[in-house]
C-alpha cells in the first residue's frame, strides 16, 4: 500500500473510531482495532495505534483473539469502570500541566475548537516527565485527541501586506463585544454568503442515497439555465447562537444589507432584547457592508432613527474576514447542511438554510426577500453631512456609531 493511500485509510480509521468509541465496550473496541490493523497489512498495528491512541499490545491481543476464536480471552469483558484508574483521573493536575505546556506553541484560528501543536508527542512526554508526569508518547497522543488537538500541515493564509493595525483592531473589536454583552446589549455578526445559482445544478459534497441512484443534475452550470440567483445575507446573534438569513433575489447592495438587518430586528431582535438601546455590528471591511460605501452608513442611520438604537459598527481589517464569527458559526454550518443537494428552487434554498442545526444548539430562521435593490445608489455629500455619525478615536474609518438623535450643529464626519 502506497504512503498516500495508507494515510487516507488511517484518516478514515481515526474518523470511524471517534464516531464509534463511545458505543464500544473494551472487547469490541479491541477487536475492531485488530480487524482494521489486519486489513491494512504491514504497519497496520502501528498505524491503527496512532489513529486511535490504543497501545500496540492491546491491538496484538485483539489479533490473537480474532485468530483464536475459542480463546478464553475472547469472552472476557471487563466490567464498566473496571481496570486501572485513568491517569488524568488519578491526578487531575495532569491536563492543566499539559495545557500549560502546549500554550506557548499552540497555533491556529483563535475561533476554532480544533487546536494543534508544533511539539511532537515524544517531546511532550519528555517535558511532562521533567514535571513529574510519566506518560508514554502513545498516552500523550490519546490525551491530545481527547482535548481537541490534531496534526496539521502549514497553510498559506498569511499575507505579508497585512495592515499594521490588524491585531489592535482585533483587540478593539473584542473589547467592544465584551462591553456590549456586559450591558446586555445585542451583538451581531453580519455578512453575505456566497451567491448560489438556483436550479438543478451540481453542489459539492455527498449525501446518503440508494447505491447506484445518485441525484442527476445538469452537466454545465450555465446561468441561462438558472431560475435566478440566491443571495443569502446572514445575521448571527453571538449571545443567542441564533442565525437569521435573508435570501435575496436581486442584488447584494448596502440597502439590501441594512434591509436584512432591519428584518432581523423586527422579527427576532426586538423580542429577544426588549430593553436594548444599543446594537453592535461586526462586519467585514468590504462588500455591501464595507466601511467605504456611503449607502451602508446612510441606511444604517435611517435604521437608527427608526428603532431608536445607537448602532455601533466595527469592521474587520483587510484580509481578516474569516475571523468574523458568522463565517464559521453559521455559514459553514449551512454549507454542511446542503452539501450534495441541488438547490432546485428558492423554496429549497430557504428550507435547507432554516433547517440548519449543529451540536452546539444553533437555531436558524430564513425568509425569502423578493424586493428589488438597484445597483449604484447615489448618496450625495449633503445627505452624508446630515448623518449623525460619531467616529471612534481609534481608526474612525473602521469603528463608528450612528446615533438616533438629531445630528449636532457641527457634524463629525
Amino acid at each position: 500500500m502506497q504512503r498516500s493511500e495508507l494515510q487516507v485509510r488511517l484518516a478514515e480509521v481515526e474518523e470511524k473510531y471517534e464516531a464509534l468509541r463511545s458505543r464500544f465496550d473494551e472487547r469490541t473496541r479491541r477487536l475492531w482495532a485488530a480487524a482494521e490493523a489486519r486489513a491494512l497489512g504491514h504497519g497496520g498495528i502501528v498505524g491503527v495505534g496512532r489513529a486511535t491512541g490504543m497501545s500496540h499490545s492491546t491491538i496484538r491481543r485483539g489479533i490473537r483473539e480474532l485468530e483464536e476464536p475459542d480463546s478464553e480471552e475472547l469472552v472476557q469483558v471487563r466490567r464498566r469502570g473496571g481496570g486501572r484508574t485513568r491517569m488524568e483521573e488519578h491526578d487531575p493536575t495532569l491536563l492543566d500541566a499539559l495545557a500549560a505546556l502546549l500554550e506557548p506553541s499552540t497555533r491556529g484560528d483563535p475561533e476554532s475548537p480544533l487546536k494543534w501543536t508544533t511539539l511532537s508527542t515524544p517531546k511532550i512526554a519528555e517535558a511532562l516527565a521533567k514535571n513529574g508526569y510519566r506518560l508514554s508518547a502513545e498516552k500523550v497522543r490519546t490525551l491530545l485527541h481527547e482535548q481537541g488537538y490534531s496534526l496539521q500541515a502549514p497553510s498559506k493564509t498569511q499575507d505579508h501586506r497585512q495592515h499594521p493595525d490588524r491585531d489592535a483592531q482585533f483587540r478593539h473589536i473584542q473589547s467592544q463585544v465584551s462591553a456590549h454583552q456586559a450591558r446586555d446589549q445585542p451583538v451581531i455578526s453580519v455578512d453575505t454568503k456566497k451567491k448560489e445559482l438556483v436550479g438543478n445544478f451540481h453542489n459539492k459534497g455527498r449525501e446518503w442515497r440508494p447505491q447506484g441512484e445518485p441525484d442527476e443534475v445538469l452537466v454545465y452550470d450555465f446561468v441561462s439555465n438558472a431560475l435566478g440567483k440566491a443571495i443569502p445575507y446572514g445575521v448571527y446573534d453571538i449571545e443567542a447562537n441564533e442565525g437569521w438569513v435573508n435570501v435575496g433575489m436581486d442584488h447584494d447592495t448596502p440597502r439590501f444589507a441594512v434591509a436584512s438587518i432591519r428584518r432581523w430586528w423586527d422579527l427576532l431582535g426586538r423580542h429577544r432584547y426588549p430593553d436594548a438601546t444599543e446594537l453592535l455590528i461586526t462586519a467585514d471591511g468590504g462588500g455591501s457592508n464595507g466601511h467605504r460605501p456611503r449607502a451602508w452608513k446612510y441606511h444604517l442611520h435611517r435604521l437608527a432613527q427608526e428603532t431608536g438604537l445607537t448602532i455601533r459598527v466595527c469592521h474587520f481589517p483587510p484580509g481578516a474576514s474569516k475571523w468574523n464569527k458568522i463565517e464559521h458559526r453559521l455559514f459553514s454550518q449551512i454549507s454542511l447542511n446542503w452539501r450534495g443537494r441541488a438547490l432546485i428552487s428558492y423554496e429549497t434554498v430557504v428550507n435547507l438554510i432554516a433547517n440548519t442545526r449543529n451540536a452546539n444548539g444553533l437555531e436558524v430562521v430564513a425568509k425569502l426577500d423578493r424586493r428589488k435593490y438597484p445597483l449604484k445608489e447615489r448618496i450625495t455629500d449633503k445627505q452624508l453631512r446630515l448623518l449623525n455619525l460619531e467616529r471612534d478615536d481609534f481608526h474612525g474609518d473602521w469603528n463608528y456609531a450612528l446615533l438616533p438623535a438629531q445630528p449636532p450643529t457641527s457634524p463629525n464626519l
